[in-house]
């Protein structure tokens, strides 16, 4: 393994922040729709012409083949310089992607890795499913063998883009005959082939970014199939594993930069005869220090996560324990945002941003990608050794 020395890696920030000073768009980003996929689109594309595409990704696929701390140093400066979330591009970044670049095959690898780099498309994740959120293993879309085709039926829900992506990463069971997680395959979907049909859901905080895909009769090619037929739960969890590990740093370094706005809101004088400033109460004051200590550990944890990652080529279920406290704690953080400005932090479009947004858009983080108890039991089984829950008397 090769040993980055430090002035290397100061060379690396100096780098990254110099570029990213120069390039980060000052245009707002659209909340929704399309406009939102054009802006990330067309960012992706700035940052593949300039090459700091698929900062994670390996070097003999396009990426930039950065090692786990020059990662963390792009995510520090990135954040510094107020880059824009990953936002519709995740799944395809960070899940699609390094998942065929373990899984797939070199076809497969060359036809999608460069149009993923590129900011050509997106990619939306079909996994969940109406009666089987959570629990993957109990899902029922299922694909029937066709020749040189599966042919694929039922639907999915909670998929995030669905509507704005041309690729999807979908689960579909090809043996019901098999026991529950030996019959399904994890299959490369194209949006646009007949029989796919997409319905928007808008959620609590009014935006739409959800769906629900509907598949009747979708003829999929099996050259489509990624790490063979029958074998889609060793790659979901490889996706899953992206997902909950390392995938998640930019959206800690977005929690980050909110505590951050909020502690210097807080740190203002407010109108009124004293213009006394909220974290001179001391309640408030130690809320926001508590807030800052949950922060740092989680960066802790992120830490000991990128430690490991160091040894292992795809993230293990402990990746599960950083997705878990980050759900919590962002939902915690914009609660007491809420608390602490309201009734001001209620306007949407007030000096203080949309912190009601925020606050309802927390909630997801604890359903995505599996829920907080799957994720606990996640924990107690695979990295404490706990025997799994009881179901029933």
């Amino acid at each position: 393994m090769h040993v980055i020395a430090l002035p290397e890696l100061d060379a690396f920030r100096a780098e990254a922040r110099d570029w990213l000073a120069r390039n980060v768009p000052r245009s707002p980003r659209p909340p929704e729709g399309e406009a939102m996929r054009e802006f990330d689109l067309a960012w992706q594309r700035t940052q593949f012409e300039a090459g700091w595409a698929g900062i994670a990704w390996p070097k003999a696929y396009g990426g930039r083949g950065a090692s786990l701390l020059e990662q963390l140093i792009w995510y520090e400066e990135y954040a510094r310089a107020g880059g824009p979330p990953l936002g519709s591009l995740f799944v395809a970044l960070s899940h699609a992607g390094p998942t065929l670049i373990i899984k797939g095959s070199e076809e497969q690898k060359a036809e999608h890795l460069p149009k993923i780099l590129r900011g050509d498309v997106l990619w939306c994740q079909g996994f969940s499913e109406p009666g089987a959120g959570s629990d993957l293993a109990s899902l029922r879309t299922h694909a029937e063998l066709d020749g040189d085709h599966l042919v694929v039926n039922g639907s999915k829900i909670w998929t995030s883009y669905g509507h704005l992506a041309r690729y999807q990463e979908l689960l579909a069971r090809t043996d019901r005959e098999a026991p529950a997680r030996h019959g399904i395959s994890w299959v490369i979907c194209d949006m646009k082939t007949p029989g796919v049909s997409v319905r928007p859901i808008k959620a609590m905080s009014g935006l739409t970014h959800f769906c629900q895909v509907f598949y009747d009769n979708v003829r999929i090619p099996l050259a489509n199939v990624v790490g063979g037929l029958n074998n889609g739960w060793q790659v979901a969890m490889t996706t899953l594993g992206f997902e909950r590990g390392a995938g998640t740093i930019s959206h800690q370094i977005e929690l980050a930069r909110a505590l951050d706005a909020l502690i210097d809101a807080a740190s203002r004088p407010a109108s009124g005869a004293n213009n006394r400033r909220l974290i001179d109460d001391d309640h408030v004051a130690a809320k926001l220090a508590q807030l800052k200590a949950e922060v740092s550990a989680l960066r802790s944890l992120t830490a000991l996560s990128i430690s490991r990652g160091l040894r292992e080529a795809v993230p293990g279920a402990e990746g599960n324990i950083v997705a878990l406290y980050f759900a919590d704690l962002t939902k915690r953080l914009h609660a007491v945002a809420l608390d602490l400005f309201a009734p001001h932090a209620l306007s949407r479009s007030g000096p203080l941003g949309d912190w009601t947004l925020h606050y309802l858009e927390a909630f997801k983080w604890s359903i995505g990608g599996g829920t907080s108890e799957i994720r606990r039991n996640t924990i107690g089984e695979r990295v404490l050794g706990l025997p799994k829950p009881k179901v029933g008397r």
